[in-house]
């Protein structure tokens, strides 16, 4: 049977129950998506997110979840997610680059108040300018990740691995206490509003490359507070 008569002649409600949240899938792949490079495909990540969908659907029981939609929200993100992992985008070689240009990058910002280009941080670090562009589309990618897997990267996974749940929690809460408030609203709007760089930078009136900085400057004070 080809896909138009699938489509045409729908045999099992579970089928029926996928159709019907299949908006909610394409505008959850649009929305991840505008928080990505350019070089990740919308069309993947929908592909991935419907082909999730269809699986629950079909394994979906009502006298378990009362809604599918509410069961199958988080299972169909976490399946765009592990297609991003699924990449390789953060090598062992290109995390110790990534770290580099996190730094230059900082130190770069005090000066000029502005992100270097490509160009200027291969010429800073002395590396090929290919390679440092891929390593920033790399740590882009990585942004959209909850924070455990943002955590957990790197070298210092192994220390952050030994810190139970609750004490990794009281740590982030430490750290966000150090920050003013403006700063805070920043780590909120982005990681439980799930706010684009942009949409962050209209609604506050600070640059995106200042709100990439404090993400970063977070992530690197809670590594350092657990010792990693």
């Amino acid at each position: 049977m080809n896909a138009n008569a699938y489509v045409n002649d729908i045999k099992h409600k579970e089928d029926e129950l996928a159709i019907q949240y299949l908006p909610a899938v394409k505008a959850m792949a649009f929305r991840l998506k505008e928080r990505l490079p350019s070089s990740i495909d919308y069309m993947d990540l929908s592909a991935i997110g419907t082909e999730e969908l269809i699986k629950l659907a079909r394994r979906y029981d009502e006298d378990i979840n009362d809604s599918f939609w509410g069961y199958a929200k988080k299972r169909v993100y976490g399946a765009m997610l592990d297609y991003l992992r699924s990449l390789d985008i953060l090598s062992r070689a290109s995390r110790k680059l990534v770290k580099a240009i996190d730094y230059a990058v900082e130190e770069y910002m005090l000066t000029h108040n502005e992100e270097p280009t490509d160009e200027e941080l291969a010429e800073i670090l002395g590396e090929n300018v290919e390679k440092v562009h891929d390593a920033r589309i790399a740590s882009t990618i990585y942004t959209v990740m909850p924070l455990h897997d943002q955590l957990h990267v790197g070298d210092e996974g192994a220390a952050l691995a030994q810190v139970e749940k609750e004490e990794l929690i009281e740590v982030i809460k430490t750290v966000l206490s150090c920050y003013n408030e403006r700063e805070q609203l920043i780590i909120q709007l982005y990681y439980f509003e799930e706010l684009t760089l942009k949409e962050i930078s209209n609604i506050l009136n600070i640059t995106e490359s200042r709100i990439s900085q404090i993400h970063k400057s977070v992530i690197h004070k809670i590594k350092e507070s657990v010792g990693a």
